[in-house]
Order: structure tokens, then sequence, then C-alpha cells
């Protein structure tokens, strides 16, 4: 799944969701809303290191934020295990 592939942006470049922001993006926020979405689905926000707590915060006190993950990590394939 590529959450870069959104209409207007620069998949090279993403930047932060916080509202305004104009900032890299280095930081995944995997999120869920259980009313709305199978506990296995994860929705995500980009955050920038300015707007990570204030993201974390708004989604962790609606109890929807599951996971931070660096963006480089998130975005790392998984290695194959070795034989």
């Amino acid at each position: 799944m590529n959450i870069l592939n959104v209409p207007g942006s620069d998949p090279s470049s993403p930047i932060c969701s916080a509202k305004g922001c104009r900032a890299d993006a280095v930081w995944v926020l995997a999120w869920n809303n259980p009313k709305l979405h199978t506990p296995e689905r994860r929705k995500t926000w980009l955050a920038c290191d300015e707007h990570r707590e204030h993201l974390s915060q708004f989604l962790g006190v609606r109890g929807f934020l599951k996971d931070v993950v660096e963006l480089e990590k998130w975005e790392a394939p998984e290695e194959s295990p070795k034989e």
C-alpha cells in the first residue's frame, strides 16, 4: 500500500498531515476508528517532528492510535528470510 500517493503531492517528499503544515513528514501514525473499521484496518497520518506529539494525542484520546513508526521504517520492505 502506498500511503504517499495522494493527489497533488509528490510521493518522493511526503508532508505532515497537520493542518497548514508543509514540513517534511518523518513519522507515520497508524490508526483506526473501531466503530467504523475492522481491527486489522490501519489508516495513516503523516507527521513532522513538531506535530508528532499533537497528532498522536488527538488520536490517542479517542482510542484510535495504534502505532507510531518512523516513515523510513514504514516504507522499508521487509527482509525476506535467508535460507
